[in-house]
C-alpha cells in the first residue's frame, strides 16, 4: 500500500504540473518604458497596396466615321481613348502610341486599298485626367495631324506620382485616293500604353 501511494502522489504531481503548463499564458512583447515628462514612441507601420496595372481602353467596333468621294477627305472621331495607371507609382510617367493597318473593301486589290500613309491621326486635349502631373497630348490639334503608317505618340504623361488616368477622343483624317473604288472600307486603328 506505501508504494502503491506513492505512486499514486507522483502520478497526481505530474498531472497538476501538466495542468499548470497548459494555463500559463504567453507573456506579451516588453512595452516601451520611459521616465515621466518624456515621450515614449511606438513605432507603426501599415501599407499602400495597388493593383500594378497599366491599361489602356479604346472604343468597340467598327466606328464608322462617315464617307466621301475619291480625291476628298473623310474626317470623324473615334470615340473614347483612356489610360489608366494604377500601379501607384513614385514615377507615374507613360507612353501611349497608337498606328493603323490599310484600310480595304471587296477583294483588297490595290484600287480596292487605302493605305495607312493616307489616314491621319490627331489626338485633341485631354477630354478628362485624375491624378498630378503633366498631361501631354500626341498632337493638339489637326495642324499636328500625322499620319499612321508607322507607330505615333498618341498622349503621354512626363511626370507625377500615384494613381492616374487621361481620356482624350481622337480625331482620324482619310484622304481617298482618286483611284479608290466604291465601297465600305474597314482596317484597324490600334492604341497601346507603356
Amino acid at each position: 500500500m506505501p508504494h502503491t501511494h506513492r505512486f499514486g502522489a507522483a502520478l497526481g504531481a505530474a498531472v497538476v504540473t501538466g495542468a499548470l503548463l497548459v494555463a500559463l499564458p504567453t507573456a506579451p512583447a516588453e512595452a516601451g518604458t520611459c521616465p515621466a515628462s518624456t515621450t515614449c514612441p511606438t513605432t507603426v507601420t501599415f501599407s499602400v497596396t495597388a493593383p500594378d496595372s497599366l491599361t489602356i481602353t479604346v472604343p468597340d467596333g467598327p466606328v464608322n466615321i462617315g464617307g466621301n468621294t475619291p480625291g476628298n477627305q473623310v474626317t470623324g472621331q473615334l470615340g473614347l481613348v483612356t489610360v489608366s495607371d494604377q500601379r501607384a507609382s513614385l514615377t507615374a510617367t507613360w507612353t501611349a502610341t497608337v498606328s493603323a493597318s490599310s484600310f480595304t473593301t471587296g477583294g483588297g486589290t490595290a484600287a480596292e486599298t487605302i493605305p495607312a500613309s493616307s489616314v491621319q491621326y490627331w489626338s485633341g486635349p485631354a477630354t478628362a485626367t485624375t491624378g498630378t502631373g503633366t498631361f501631354v497630348p500626341g498632337q493638339a490639334n489637326a495642324a499636328a495631324a500625322v499620319t499612321l503608317d508607322q507607330p505615333r505618340t498618341a498622349f503621354s504623361k512626363t511626370t507625377g506620382s500615384g494613381d492616374n488616368s487621361a481620356t482624350w477622343n481622337p480625331t482620324l483624317i482619310v484622304t481617298i485616293p482618286a483611284q479608290a473604288v466604291a465601297g465600305t472600307y474597314t482596317g484597324t486603328v490600334s492604341h497601346q500604353v507603356a
